[in-house]
C-alpha cells in the first residue's frame, strides 16, 4: 500500500474516534444523597408545640375561679385562717395581714420578708397591685366594695371563714401552691389523731362538760357547737355539747352569773390583749371574781388560759392541729 493510501485509512479511522466520541451521551447524573427527600421534608409545614396554658381553672366550695396557670405570688388579705394555712403547708406569700402593723409572732414561719398589705379589715390596694399577685385570698367577711376594689387587681377567692370549712381551704392552698400532697398528708394526719384521741377520752369524759371561751372586749363568748374551736371537742373527740351550748346561734356575750350555770368541768380560755385593748387586766378581774373562783373547773385547778395562740382562729387545720395536742394531755388527767 502506497503511503498516499496508509496516510488515508489513519485519517479515516481518526474522523470516526471524534464522531464516536461526540455521540456519546454523557452519563446521567445521580441526584445528591437525600436531595428529593429533603425537599419533600422541607415542603411539609414544620409541626409546632402546643401552646402553654396560660389560665388554669380552680373549684372551691362550689364555684369556679380563673388563675393564672402559676400562682406563685399570693397575696393573702383579710382571711387570717389562709396565714394559718399556709403555716401548715410552709407556703410564704408574697404579701400578708398584719397587725396594728406587724406579723404576730404565730406567724414567724411564713412572714421572713412578706410585704405587708394592711390590717385584716383595712387591706392597702396600692400596696397589693404593686405586689402584681397571681392571687388574691381574701375573706367571705369582706364588705361588697371591699371586694370589688380587690377583684379588679387580680384574681380574688373569698376563703370561708366557717370552721367546718377548714378542709376545702387547706385543700384550696394546696391546689394554688402545688402541695396537695402536704395537704392531703396533713388533713389524714389529724384525722388520724383526733381519732386515737376520741377513744382514748371516750370512757373518762362520757358524762363531762368541757367548754371553750373567748374572753374579747372584756366579756365572755361562747360559740357554737359548729364554730371557733368546738367543732374540736365536740366533733372530732365527740365530748358531749352542753345545752348552753346547742342553743348559742353565733358568737355571744354572755354574763358571768350566766356563765356560772353552765358550770363546765374542764375550761379552756382564750385571751389576748389585742382584743381587749379597753380592758387589759379582763382576765385578772375575772380570776379574782368569787363567782368566777366558784366554778367547778377552777376550783379542781380545770381551767386552761391559751393552750395555742390567743389569735389562732380555731376553724382552721393549724388551730385544730395545735389545740388537739395541747388539749388532749389536759383532758386526759
Amino acid at each position: 500500500m502506497t503511503r498516499n493510501k496508509w496516510v488515508g485509512v489513519l485519517m479515516a479511522a481518526s474522523l470516526a474516534v471524534s464522531l464516536s466520541a461526540c455521540g456519546t451521551a454523557a452519563p446521567e447524573a445521580k441526584p445528591a444523597s437525600g436531595g428529593a427527600a429533603a425537599e419533600t421534608k422541607a415542603a411539609e409545614p414544620a409541626k409546632t408545640a402546643a401552646p402553654e396554658k396560660t389560665t388554669k381553672t380552680i373549684k372551691y366550695l362550689g364555684k369556679e375561679y380563673t388563675v393564672p396557670a402559676k400562682t406563685d405570688r399570693i397575696v393573702i388579705t383579710g382571711a387570717l385562717e389562709a396565714m394559718e394555712d399556709a403555716m401548715v403547708l410552709g407556703v410564704k406569700p408574697v404579701g400578708g395581714i398584719t397587725i396594728g402593723g406587724k406579723f404576730p409572732p404565730m406567724f414567724d414561719s411564713i412572714s421572713q420578708g412578706v410585704e405587708s398589705i394592711g390590717e385584716k379589715t383595712q387591706p392597702n390596694v396600692e400596696t397589693i397591685l404593686k405586689l402584681k399577685p397571681d392571687v388574691i385570698l381574701g375573706t367571705t367577711k369582706f364588705p361588697a366594695d371591699v371586694a370589688e376594689k380587690l377583684g379588679k387587681v387580680g384574681p380574688l377567692i373569698q376563703i370561708s371563714h366557717i370552721s367546718t370549712d377548714w378542709e376545702a381551704n387547706l385543700r384550696l392552698l394546696g391546689e394554688l401552691s402545688g402541695k396537695q400532697a402536704e395537704a392531703e398528708k396533713a388533713l389524714a394526719k389529724y384525722k388520724e389523731d383526733a381519732k386515737a384521741a376520741k377513744e382514748k377520752l371516750s370512757g373518762s369524759l362520757k358524762d363531762k362538760k368541757v367548754v371553750i371561751v373567748r374572753v374579747r372586749q372584756g366579756s365572755i363568748n361562747v360559740y357554737p357547737e359548729t364554730v371557733f374551736l368546738n367543732p374540736s371537742l365536740y366533733t372530732d373527740l365527740g365530748l358531749t355539747v352542753p345545752e348552753e351550748i346547742k342553743q348559742a346561734k353565733a358568737q355571744q356575750v354572755i354574763s358571768l352569773e350566766k356563765f356560772s350555770e353552765i358550770n363546765p368541768d374542764y375550761l379552756f380560755v382564750q385571751f389576748s390583749e389585742d382584743e381587749n385593748k379597753d380592758n387589759p387586766k379582763a382576765m385578772e378581774d375575772l380570776q379574782k371574781n368569787p363567782i368566777w373562783q366558784n366554778i367547778k373547773a377552777v376550783k379542781d385547778g380545770k381551767v386552761f388560759v391559751n393552750v395555742i395562740d390567743p389569735l389562732a382562729q380555731g376553724g382552721t387545720a393549724w388551730s385544730k392541729m395545735k389545740f388537739l395536742e395541747a388539749a388532749l394531755p389536759k383532758l386526759s388527767n
